[in-house]
């Protein structure tokens, strides 16, 4: 049972705490673990510690401005959107239908996974009942005609952009996962496909998981730049590419006529050894000088983790893995209630840095400090 009282619940580590209770340990592990050992999972929370704030004294900060213009015009009242995660319905009855539930209560924009528990047909009826923005990420299937179809039927759903992600042409080894055999419960199955080889996860058997299976008999790893190309073809919506980490690959993307990039290394779940994204960020930024917006996910925790990045040049942040807390916790009440707590925060992080807007604070570039620099 979902705890309905959540006013205990204090940050998003006391949501991550109680999740645990809610959720089994296959899905647990599931959400939670990273590739390999780690250490890109880990990096990306660390490095956010390392840097620093360097606050304003003495500004009326009385009244803030926390708002930001997201993607084509569309204002948010806060830079916090809610990153696409799989198989939500391992968290909570209504899955995908209680994020999109608590995105609408919180003001924020919903990624929807191409690998949803809850089609995003439904999911967009649902977004147009509760006033909810969504977009939709997109995988790269070997059959292109899948692809075309998850494409037009995210456009008839009524999603404003699409995320491509390019950075799983392989899935990372996910151990946890291999140990534990993964593959969805039986009532569960990726609910955008009609095709039994598509829409259903084959068993975990010793030393794969089923998810490893599945993504190596269906995704295609010859996704190049071409293929971006390929999908602009095919439709109208902006496209974001989700999983840029290098400046060079961010000029290429430009080149390519992308309306947008999330700096992602995957919430550390691909490769390894990886640096964390918020050290990829300022190459990024560089690279693109403000032509396309540039977001960030990974190891977000905090609202000072958001100021962080802002201060640096994203546009604004995503977040996952705290999401499926509040959902696992209090369904859509605890979507909407993670949201609040890092909006809370990062209005608090502003006053007390002394900044009255995002664009006050993109303007100083002496406000974040390298821990080591000092």
């Amino acid at each position: 049972m979902k705890s309905s009282n959540t006013a205990a619940l204090l940050t998003l580590d006391d949501y991550r705490k109680y999740s645990e209770r809610n959720l089994t340990k296959l899905a647990r592990d599931y959400y939670e673990s990273g590739a390999e050992e780690e250490k890109t999972l880990r990096r990306n929370q660390q490095a956010f510690d390392r840097l620093l704030i360097r606050p304003h004294c003495l500004r009326s900060v009385e009244s803030i401005d926390t708002s930001i213009e997201w993607l084509n015009g569309r204002k948010l009242e806060f830079p916090i959107g809610i990153a696409p995660t799989a198989f939500q319905k391992m968290a909570t009855t209504d899955g995908e239908l209680s994020t999109v539930r608590g995105a609408a209560a919180s003001k924020s924009i919903m990624i929807c996974s191409s690998w949803g528990t809850t089609s995003i047909v439904d999911i967009g009826k649902e977004a147009k009942i509760v006033g909810a923005t969504i977009w939709f990420q997109l995988y790269v299937y070997k059959d292109r005609a899948v692809t075309e179809a998850l494409i037009h039927r995210a456009e008839s759903a009524g999603v404003e952009a699409l995320v491509l992600t390019v950075d799983t042409p392989v899935l990372g080894r996910r151990l946890k996962d291999t140990y534990n055999k993964f593959s969805l419960p039986k009532h569960l199955k990726f609910a955008n496909f009609e095709s039994e080889s598509q829409a259903e996860m084959p068993k975990g058997a010793a030393g794969e998981s089923g998810f490893m299976q599945y993504v190596s008999s269906q995704i295609d790893p010859s996704l190049d730049w071409s293929t971006l190309q390929w999908i602009r073809s095919k439709t109208n919506l902006p496209v974001i590419v989700k999983g840029v980490m290098r400046g060079d690959d961010a000029l290429l993307a430009l080149e390519a006529g992308v309306d947008g990039i999330i700096v992602s290394n995957h919430g550390g779940r691909q490769l390894d050894s990886c640096i964390a994204t918020i050290e990829a960020l300022p190459d990024v930024v560089r690279a693109v000088d403000g032509q396309i917006p540039v977001f960030l996910d990974g190891g977000v925790r905090n609202g000072r983790d958001i100021l962080k990045a802002v201060a640096i040049g994203a546009r604004g942040v995503f977040v996952g893995r705290p999401v499926l807390w509040g959902l696992a916790t209090a369904g859509s009440t605890g979507v909407s209630a993670v949201v609040g707590i890092l909006q809370s925060e990062f209005r608090h992080a502003m006053q007390l840095s002394g900044f009255r807007s995002i664009k006050e604070l993109q303007r100083d570039e002496h406000t974040i400090v390298y821990e080591s620099k000092l």
